[in-house]
């Protein structure tokens, strides 16, 4: 019977192991908004490397929320910085984290924390080689704006 449940369990590691992996994740990182009060003035920053510019790369928006943000919606600019540190891009995002007519969270949840992943950037392809930044601000009227727990960047190469 000893046996018999070490082999089980080296098959459940191997299994996880194996599942989460996520070959086309090139990058991916979130993170904390202190206080879940998230102010203009903060600006979350990531820092990615690219090192192939003949592949195209979808960016996704991470956000995490508490069910009592006081908006359906959320604002943010995305700005990119090349390896160079010439903006590439920057453009005014809307994402629904909420149901504009029922009220009813979007994303994956439990209890009052749901999770969201937004497309940001479509088919990109990078020109250089190297360390690219993306800065996200938050857009909204209200400063702080309550509720925003986390926000992050996922990149992953794009299947055709």
């Amino acid at each position: 019977m000893g046996k018999s449940f070490r082999l089980c369990l080296i098959l459940l590691c191997v299994g996880l192991l194996l599942g989460s992996c996520d070959a086309n994740r090139v990058f991916e990182e979130n993170q904390d908004i202190p206080d879940n009060q998230w102010p203009v003035a903060l600006a979350p920053v990531f820092e990615f490397e690219i090192t192939d510019t003949t592949q195209r790369y979808n960016v996704f928006f991470n956000v995490r929320n508490a069910l009592h943000y006081p908006f359906y919606n959320l604002y943010l600019r995305h700005f990119l910085v090349g390896p160079d540190g010439k903006q590439i891009s920057s453009m005014l995002h809307e994402m629904f984290l909420m149901d504009p007519k029922t009220g009813e969270p979007k994303g994956s949840g439990a209890g009052d924390i749901f999770d969201h992943r937004f497309r940001g950037l479509k088919n990109v392809r990078f020109p250089q080689a190297g360390k690219y930044q993306l800065k996200l601000n938050q857009y909204m009227r209200q400063d702080p704006l309550p509720g925003i727990m986390a926000v992050g960047i996922r990149v992953e190469k794009a299947v055709p």
